[in-house]
């Protein structure tokens, strides 16, 4: 034992010496990306770990931080209703939005990229443009209102039916907050892989069909999805983050707080804690609790990516 262990400390010290060979010998690489590592440490990192620590104690902004142990995270399992509401619902929005968002931005950049130059560049446009602009939750507003001028109750109300609360009764409130926040999850994600296909070496294919590829499925999984993997999981990324952050969606549409809490997510858990009664320990065990729950989403959607076209 005690050899195996000097066996493989020997090999961890080589390891870091080559290590540092190398980045000694890219110390200028070092330092072109030195602000941006500043910048990602100084809002990224240090946040993270503050939020971590914070999550153990009692702090209210006013006081000084007083060390809990895990009675945040035990109140928020055993003794808060309302977030176990909450993280149903997010793993209910994340588990279709994040799928069906992501399979669905990759089909449509996959079959408009198949268009002409121009005709291409249009339908980017057209497909992007609603996704980041203002108007779309007012729109939206306008096709679930609650009241009989709205688009669908005026639908619905010319084959005698009456209108429906959309944004009021619980009942319909969850689905009406997955089409909305599924397709304001396309932009993003949709952009990366139009990129990703537009690197794909074109010469690959005609490679792929003299080594027997048959079909355009064939092509896609064989081809097209190994050479675009960072762009997938790029995507990945942003589908993963979009799918556990919804918020603003219910917020804008269904009021804050929902009825009964129907759409109430684990981040407008978080802003009701952080941002308005100001208990930051219980608000940091809650951001804890969510970035685990997207760290383990993440690692899980890295291994299954890796299998693509094996």
């Amino acid at each position: 034992m005690g050899n195996i262990l000097s066996l493989y400390f020997r090999r961890k010290k080589r390891n870091m010496k080559i290590a540092w060979k190398k980045a000694k010998a890219s110390k200028n690489c070092y330092l072109f990306i030195l602000p941006y590592a500043l910048l990602f440490t100084v809002f990224f990192i240090l946040p993270i770990c503050m939020s971590l620590v914070l999550s153990f104690t009692y702090y209210n902004v006013l006081e000084p931080a007083e060390f809990i142990g895990i009675t945040n995270y035990k109140n928020l399992i055993l003794a808060d209703d309302v977030f176990l509401t909450a993280v149903k619902n997010t793993f209910v929005l994340a588990g279709i939005i994040g799928p069906v968002g992501y399979i669905a931005s990759f089909l449509f950049a996959w079959l408009i990229n198949e268009l002409p130059r121009y005709l291409k560049a249009i339908a980017i446009v057209c497909f992007y443009a609603p996704s980041i602009s203002g108007a779309a939750f007012t729109i939206w507003q306008m096709i679930f209102s609650n009241d009989a001028y709205g688009w669908v109750n005026s639908l619905i109300q010319e084959f005698g039916m009456d209108p429906v609360l959309w944004l009021s009764n619980p009942e319909y409130m969850l689905t009406v907050v997955v089409i909305v926040s599924l397709w304001m999850s396309l932009g993003s994600g949709f952009l990366a892989f139009v990129a990703g296909l537009q690197g794909v070496d074109r010469a690959q294919y005609e490679a792929a069909y003299v080594d027997g590829v048959k079909n355009r499925w064939q092509e896609l999984w064989y081809i097209t999805l190994p050479s675009m993997k960072p762009m997938l999981l790029f995507g990945a990324i942003n589908s993963i983050t979009a799918a556990f952050n919804v918020a603003d969606v219910p917020e804008l549409l269904c009021g804050f707080p929902s009825t009964d809490y129907a759409v109430h997510t684990v981040v407008s858990h978080l802003k009701d804690y952080g941002s308005l009664r100001f208990e930051m320990g219980y608000a940091s065990a809650v951001a804890t609790i969510l970035f685990l729950a997207m760290l383990f989403c993440n690692k899980l959607v890295q291994a299954l990516l890796r299998r693509v076209g094996n």
